[in-house]
């Protein structure tokens, strides 16, 4: 075999060993890891919101109660949104009861809503504050302070609640909480001196989260700490994930606006000073009765408030579902910086921001992102159309020789220099470059791990219908091959022993088995490697693949399957252009019964 060739054959070998190696720890140790951690975390939350429950005991001494329990034990505000449905607390004025109204837990019937942030009593708390500190300063309301409400009785859009607390020595703190239709708060902190001097006080916001249910985080996304923090004339985003934040020296900086908070998969809660404003930021991880407290702050300048005066700090704090257009929006009103870099781009941001770009365009016309995906495909497909000719050209030409390539290895069987001689002489002539043949395969390793990725840390994926079956395109396809795709009354999944496995790494589904058979006519109308042993790799790879793939996001499968239908269409016109015989015909006339023609 010239080199080139088989250049070109190690090439794609070396690609799809690569492919297949990341799709197999995906499969093998990622997948299961993650679907355990997942299933940790359902039976943790499980166990906290059906409340009043008996308080549980811990190793460090700590004691938890129900979820319910934990609310029903403090006065509240209510807070009812569109998005938004919850309760803010009047010891310490704490936003710490919220569900997301829009979103399920679970895509199953009658799940709860999506929740966001926890009391402190219950295991797994999670919420945000504001305050105020200042030094040797005595009264100054902290989180045990009970304060009463001076207007409004409900917090909804357009209707603002205002808390009020007098310290008793001349200091009386209002706290105005205003929201609107989607998951903006805004925080007015109004101090009053009527004492007898002056005072200093600096604002300050926090985001706490009391223990993790899952340590580990989300599989190949970012939960943790996150910030934008400006250095000049940059706005820095600065991430860090819980594993090595928990072993982290407690993180500082000091920025002009910018923001700080804590971020999982889809959901975020993030604090955003007046953007004018020097603030000092602070990421900390304590331990408190054996429980990991994870704490993003941070705190404002001191502010003198002589007698007789007042001050006002604004602020916001975001707590919902981090969705692209409401980010975007809440950028351009606030000034706040890099809102949407909150989601998690990943390192290929060039890549995975573009492809979303243009689903994002086609669903406002679709109003379906599973179409959307569709479309992107065949602008990918456009895009690359001139060099994927070249290389089906190329291939179509090298099918078209293999008769002559046969002849010329019986002919040189013992002259291998005499062989490669020949073989040239025939590529120079029929102008076939066999390194063209990787073109495709190369091309779309970018598009396939930018979409890979937008569909597991984009919110709009989750839960997205496409047709029939699929009702979420960031999960695998449901259906399985053990009950006939649902024919069957039967869980593969529950069986005892093996259902690990059938409802795992063997669970196929129909968009993965469409997967692997139009791999395997792509790969049919390219030409048989020249070595005996690449043929049988090349052979046995739409199965292995199949069972690979088989674990990935329905929505990678349906981009790959129609992928592969246009490429097909692509080679099969190439093909009858230069009369070489193709699968597709040689089926047509097995089924029809009719002679290849001459």
């Amino acid at each position: 075999m010239p080199p080139q060739q088989d250049n070109s054959r190690n090439t794609i070998v070396f690609v799809v060993c690569a492919l297949a190696l990341l799709v197999f720890y995906q499969m093998a140790v990622m997948g299961p890891a993650q679907r355990k951690a997942e299933a940790e975390k359902k039976s943790a939350v499980a166990a906290a919101p059906a409340g009043p429950a008996a308080a549980v005991p811990t190793a460090g001494g700590t004691v938890f109660v129900g979820r319910n329990e934990a609310v029903f034990a403090t006065p509240r505000v209510q807070v009812r949104t569109p998005a938004l449905t919850g309760s803010i607390s009047l010891v310490g004025a704490k936003l710490d009861d919220l569900f997301l109204t829009d979103y399920k837990a679970e895509l199953k019937e009658g799940s709860p809503p999506q929740e966001l942030f926890r009391p402190q009593g219950a295991r797994y708390a999670f919420f945000a504050q504001k305050g105020w500190v200042g030094e040797n300063l005595p009264g100054i309301p902290d989180a045990n302070t009970r304060w009463s409400v001076k207007s409004g009785s409900v917090l909804a859009p357009g209707a603002p609640v205002t808390l009020t607390y007098d310290n008793g020595q001349g200091l009386t703190f209002d706290r105005r909480f205003e929201v609107d239709d989607k998951f903006m708060f805004t925080i007015v902190d109004t101090v009053i001196n009527r004492g007898a001097m002056p005072v200093k006080l600096a604002p300050y916001g926090a985001v706490q989260r009391d223990g993790l249910a899952n340590p580990r985080g989300a599989s190949g996304v970012h939960e943790g700490r996150i910030s934008v923090l400006s250095d000049g004339d940059k706005n820095i985003l600065k991430v860090r994930k819980y594993q090595k934040w928990r072993k982290d020296t407690p993180f500082t900086g000091e920025s002009t606006g910018g923001w700080v908070g804590i971020t999982d998969k889809y959901w975020a809660a993030l604090l955003i000073p007046d953007q004018k404003q020097g603030i000092d930021a602070r990421f900390n991880v304590t331990t408190q009765g054996g429980v990991d407290i994870y704490q993003a702050t941070y705190t404002g300048k001191p502010r003198a408030i002589p007698v007789g005066t007042q001050i006002t700090d604004t602020s916001h704090i975001f707590a919902g579902a981090k969705r692209v257009p409401i980010l975007r929006a809440y950028e351009e009103r606030l000034s706040a910086p890099r809102l949407v870099d909150s989601i998690d781009w990943t390192n290929i941001d060039f890549i995975t921001k573009p492809i979303f770009w243009m689903i994002e365009l086609f669903y406002g016309w679709v109003g379906n992102f599973g179409l959307a995906l569709l479309m992107m495909t065949v602008v990918v497909k456009v895009a690359f159309f001139y060099p994927a000719n070249l290389s089906f050209e190329s291939i179509t030409r090298m099918k078209k020789v293999q008769p002559q390539l046969e002849a010329l290895k019986a002919k040189h069987k013992d002259d291998p220099a005499g062989l490669q001689q020949a073989m040239m002489k025939l590529y120079k002539e029929e102008k076939i470059n066999p390194l063209l043949g990787c073109l495709p395969m190369l091309a779309t390793i970018p598009v396939f791990l930018g979409l890979f990725y937008v569909l597991n840390v984009t919110i709009e994926m989750r839960h997205a219908p496409f047709f029939g079956w699929i009702q979420d395109l960031s999960g695998r396809d449901p259906t399985t091959i053990w009950n006939l795709f649902g024919l069957i009354p039967w869980d593969p999944a529950t069986t005892p022993v093996i259902g690990q496995f059938l409802g795992g790494p063997l669970h196929i589904g129909v968009w993965p088995l469409l997967y692997g058979f139009t791999m395997w006519l792509t790969q049919s109308m390219s030409p048989p490697a020249g070595d005996p042993i690449q043929q049988k790799i090349f052979q046995w790879m739409p199965v292995i693949f199949t069972f690979f793939m088989a674990q990935f996001a329905a929505g990678l499968m349906i981009y790959y399957v129609w992928s592969n239908i246009l490429t097909i269409l692509q080679q099969y016109v190439i093909m009858r252009r230069f009369k070489v015989d193709n699968p597709i015909d040689a089926g047509i006339r097995k089924l029809t019964g009719k002679a290849k023609p001459a």
